[in-house]
């Protein structure tokens, strides 16, 4: 099988060289990631200008839709200018998005490998462990992770002091507490049953899904 072989590469490649393969494993995934949200942008903004608006059999965009009653959005972003348009895929902004989970993977690998060895499951201490990990990680990295992913989203944009405070102000807390809501629950499964090895691998697949609403989140505060 495909899934099978894969996994065996992998396996192998982190024996040789853990911290690269996290480093390219990351960067492919929030590759993935950024073009999902790109995808559904497009979509949502194709389905707002077709003539007759939301087409009954588009299930996708009806969704989109659905959540765009709940956020509404100006006239002007709904149908800007044709200059203000995006382009039809931002590969300045993918390649942010693979940047940043490259240069992150380090930090990370170093923060597990720091958590396993602070916190160990043993038959003793298995799920009280598990809680511990899930803990120091949720009140300590994931602030700090989201801080840097905003902070280097808006430098690489090109913006600046106040560029990274409007960016604070008005996206940090909102992305914060939704982390709060999906990730204690995925880490606790990660630490409880997940191999060492694969443990970024499969916080980083999960977080495609994530990643893609940081995405959304970072570009709708763009000017």
């Amino acid at each position: 099988m495909l899934t099978s072989r894969l996994i065996a590469k992998f396996n192998s490649y982190y024996a040789e060289k853990p911290v690269l393969t996290i480093m390219i494993t990351n960067a492919i995934l929030g590759g993935i990631a950024d073009t999902v949200a790109q995808t559904l942008t497009t979509i949502r903004q194709k389905s707002l200008r077709q003539p007759g608006g939301v087409q009954k059999d588009d299930f996708i965009s009806i969704e989109i839709h659905e959540l765009d009653k709940k956020n509404p959005m100006s006239p002007m972003e709904l149908i800007p200018p044709s200059r203000n348009l995006p382009p039809p895929f931002d590969f300045e902004r993918l390649t942010r998005f693979m940047a940043y989970g490259f240069i992150m993977s380090p930090l990370q690998y170093h923060w597990f490998a720091f958590l396993s060895k602070s916190f160990p499951i043993t038959k003793t201490f298995g799920f009280s462990a598990v809680l511990k990990r899930v803990a120091c990680d949720q009140l300590m990295f994931s602030p700090v992770g989201l801080a840097c992913f905003f902070t280097f989203m808006t430098v690489a944009e090109g913006g600046g002091r106040r560029a990274i405070s409007r960016k604070f102000q008005d996206v940090y807390l909102p992305a914060l507490k939704a982390n709060w809501i999906l990730w204690p629950a995925v880490q606790l499964l990660n630490f409880r049953l997940i191999p060492l090895q694969f443990q970024i691998p499969f916080v980083s697949t999960i977080g495609i899904a994530w990643t893609a609403y940081l995405s959304l989140t970072n570009s709708a505060e763009e000017t």
